[in-house]
């Protein structure tokens, strides 16, 4: 999978497709963010509506960092999302 990187109020987060289909096969895309290592690992999770094309890969790489900002600031932490298997 591919991961992009986004600075948020100077920390850097890395983001990836999460994998996870919704039952209405390409119509949303889970995406994750990620930061620190081990123990220390933070996790947030969100889902996007591709605009243009509906692949998976394809539409994330379509995001501007912009636009993974503004998701990042809807995501929600890892505890509370299926696409991070609820992990705190």
């Amino acid at each position: 999978m591919p991961v992009r990187t986004i600075s948020v109020d100077g920390a850097t987060w890395r983001v990836a497709p999460s994998g996870l289909v919704t039952q209405n096969n390409q119509d949303e895309f889970g995406l994750l963010f990620t930061q620190g290592e081990g123990d220390a690992k933070i996790t947030r999770a969100t889902r996007y509506s591709p605009l243009g094309a509906r692949s998976r890969e394809q539409s994330f790489a379509e995001l501007s960092d912009a636009q993974l900002l503004s998701l990042f600031q809807q995501s929600q932490p890892s505890g509370t999302s299926p696409e991070a298997r609820y992990v705190r």
